[in-house]
């Protein structure tokens, strides 16, 4: 199979090249939200978008343009990537996979990527880069850049820069190795396996969160745009970046043990947006318990759900694994025993008693082997061509309560 798999360094370059990395930066957001303007023109006036060529052709006109000249100053491919990510954006909203896009600000997220494989030269001996208008770039080589070079993107977060190299190479597709296993995902554990085993929680932002309080604080009570400001910016942003790399390894360290150990992975369809919707509701009708509700949306956001479903899906299928994913309606509410279905089956947030039988488990657990079986209820249905039942692989008595 091919292999796609991106290398993330950091970068250690000189003064100007920051001064050109932050210019450059800058630019690839000025044309995308100037793409993103005459496409929102164009919208209200009746009118048909534009599609990425037409897009490059009005990027030349703004190269040229008495305006805006120093365009010409940076590298052409990453401007036209700029609208590329546009129209994907544009693409990914009218297929209802996405918001409709966002203009783009200075300081978040800035980036730009050189699409060229050709303009793009690496030394791994010595640990460096060669990129167009920027030179050679030292990064600091902490593993080998395994395949051919398709792309380079160039990347700040927390004051500091970054080069992630994506490559693609030919790798055989192992045979998976271990059984099946159902997890089901929470708060007070991360991960449950069906196993019995399970992951506590990092808790990344809640462990840094009187840090960070403490220096947006500080932030409130400097003057804008003053050197002690900036300071104190750079200060929240290296506790966000700290917080971020904390839970990004947490996450690529639980989904490889998983992914290495299982050859087919069950999940939960968490809809983690609506589970993390605010409580406050409008003046007709306020919401009830907002404080309790805030601080139950910080620990689920906290724990990178969406994230480790993203590694686990690809780490899987590089080892020949596959992931299923499955509704996540009463699977902790069905009783693994008996096949009850009740909300009281759900004393509390750890204990499970089922009402019918009196069977008594873990509730956390009894999620785990409850999506195990749906899991296991899915394939069947996929491989008999039956319609899938609507429950999450449980089945549910006369008297139970949804």
């Amino acid at each position: 199979m091919q292999r796609l798999q991106a290398f993330k360094y950091e970068l250690m370059p000189n003064g100007e090249q920051v001064r050109k990395m932050r210019q450059f930066a800058g630019m690839a957001r000025f044309v995308f939200n100037l793409g993103l303007a005459l496409q929102k023109e164009r919208y209200e006036a009746g009118e048909k978008k534009l599609g990425y060529a037409a897009l490059c052709k009005k990027l030349t006109g703004w190269r040229n343009s008495a305006d805006t000249p120093w365009l010409k100053d940076g590298p052409t491919h990453p401007l036209q990537q700029s609208l590329k990510d546009l129209e994907r954006a544009y693409t990914n909203f009218f297929a209802k996979r996405a918001d409709f896009p966002r203009f783009k600000k200075k300081g978040q997220r800035d980036s730009f990527r050189y699409p060229d494989p050709k303009q793009i030269r690496l030394d791994q001996g010595n640990g460096r880069l060669f990129l167009p208008k920027l030179g050679w770039l030292r990064f600091r080589q902490s593993r080998e850049v395994l395949g051919a070079v398709k792309n380079v993107t160039v990347s700040q977060s927390g004051g500091r820069w970054f080069i992630s190299i994506q490559t693609e190479r030919e790798v055989e597709v192992p045979a998976p190795s271990g059984g099946a296993v159902g997890i089901d995902m929470g708060v007070a554990r991360f991960a449950t396996l069906s196993d019995g085993s399970y992951l506590a929680p990092l808790n990344s932002f809640k462990t840094h969160q009187v840090a960070l309080h403490k220096a947006q604080r500080a932030l409130s009570r400097k003057t804008k745009f003053s050197n002690n400001g900036k300071k104190a910016k750079a200060r929240i942003q290296r506790i966000q970046a700290r917080i971020a790399n904390a839970r990004r390894d947490y996450l690529h360290k639980a989904s490889a043990t998983i992914s290495q150990n299982h050859a087919l992975v069950v999940l939960e369809d968490l809809q983690v947006g609506n589970m993390s919707r605010s409580a406050k509701g409008s003046v007709e009708q306020p919401g009830r318990n907002i404080r309790a509700k805030s601080g139950l949306n910080r620990a689920i956001l906290d724990q990178g759900w969406f994230e480790f479903r993203r590694q686990l899906d690809y780490k899987l299928a590089w080892r020949g694994a596959h992931l299923v994913v499955v509704p996540p309606r009463n699977t902790s509410r069905t009783c693994t025993e008996c096949g009850h279905v009740a909300a009281e089956n759900r004393g509390s947030q750890a204990r499970f008693a089922c009402v019918e039988c009196g069977f008594k488990a873990n509730a956390d657990l009894v999620g785990a082997i409850n999506v195990l079986r749906a899991g296991h209820a899915r394939l069947a249905c996929e491989v008999s061509g039956a319609v899938r039942p609507p429950a999450a692989g449980t089945h549910r008595s006369d008297s139970g309560k949804p």
